[in-house]
């Protein structure tokens, strides 16, 4: 049978592709690519940005707005990524590029002391564990103020154990002293925490807080405008920067030079996974900082260490302009 006469058929509408403008690029960029190869090979048939065979000159491209895209930009390559609007989007984007497990937990937050950047991520409440020591003896500190004396011998003892050992005997003894979860939860009152709430029942190492609130209490330590006197900041930092030697993981992984911290680990009886927190003041780059990162659902203690350290130094980078540099 004699096929049909398309001599004289209508000439068909130019097909549009329209496209929103932030998948444009990365249309464009697919557009015309061959798939031949080779040197002897024919040469391709022009391609429509779906992938199928165009009429020459025929196809065209529209951005959302209804302009059209001429064809010269359809190899174009897609434009750089914007540079972060802030401090916890770079601290965020830095964040992402950590490796992690599944099911971990995990919230920082960090203050450059001498240019007053800071920076955050994540705002849930974990688990103090030992961290909470230094916040035991903030609340002792203050009561001393207030009844205005000294600590006595067996305080500072028992300060000395809790803060640079970790002991739990000795935390027990002064958690008593201050009033238990009453107490501290009145020095926080103080010192301007509002998001930590103290561990009922003796438990302690269950009070929760976030990492915005460990920098709170950190900057009533290291900063002078601070409930605390000058003594008993002096006495805290004294303790924090002599922790033995087997302690001395965590924040201080950021530093290049001085450093005073107190960790906490914790294994949960129900999961058998790990809460592991560090906080501390750290020198990086002549920036004196303050970093706290407090973590859960971690495997093993091993892995929680190494989740905070790779936490402490993106996130110091980033408040102290280092970010990206392969020896911050």
């Amino acid at each position: 049978m004699t096929p049909p006469d398309t001599r004289h058929r209508a000439r068909r509408p130019r097909p549009v592709l329209v496209a929103h403008a932030a998948l444009t690029t990365a249309l464009l960029a697919c557009a015309g690519a061959s798939g031949v190869s080779g040197d002897q090979a024919e040469p391709a048939a022009a391609q429509r940005p779906d992938g199928g065979a165009a009429d020459s000159g025929e196809w065209e491209i529209r951005a959302a707005d209804g302009s059209s895209v001429p064809p010269s930009a359809w190899h174009a390559s897609p434009p750089e990524p914007a540079a972060p609007r802030d401090a916890d989007t770079a601290l965020a984007l830095a964040l992402a590029d950590l490796p992690s497990a599944p099911g971990t937990r995990l919230s920082v937050a960090v203050l450059d002391l001498a240019t007053g950047t800071h920076a955050s991520y994540g705002s849930a409440a974990f688990d103090t564990a030992s961290i909470v020591k230094v916040n035991v003896l903030a609340a002792l500190l203050l009561q001393a103020q207030d009844e205005g004396r000294e600590l006595t011998a067996s305080e500072r003892r028992l300060a000395s154990e809790m803060i640079r050992r970790s002991d739990n005997d000795a935390t027990d003894a002064l958690w008593r002293r201050i009033g238990g979860a009453e107490g501290l939860d009145a020095a926080n009152a103080r010192l301007g925490l509002t998001g930590t709430v103290a561990g009922r029942q003796g438990l302690w190492g269950l009070t929760q807080t976030t990492s915005t609130d460990q920098i709170t209490l950190l900057r009533a330590i290291f900063a002078p405008d601070s409930e605390l006197s000058p003594a008993s900041r002096a006495y805290i930092q004294e303790l924090m920067a002599t922790v033995v030697p087997g302690q001395r993981w965590g924040v201080s992984a950021a530093a290049d030079g001085g450093f005073a911290l107190k960790n906490g680990w914790l294994p949960r009886s129900q999961t058998g996974l790990w809460d592991v927190n560090s906080i501390g003041w750290v020198t990086a780059g002549g920036h004196p900082c303050l970093v706290a990162v407090v973590s859960a659902g971690h495997g093993t203690q091993q892995a929680g260490i190494a989740a905070v350290e790779a936490a402490a130094r993106s996130a110091v980078a980033v408040v102290t302009g280092r970010a990206g540099d392969p020896g911050a």
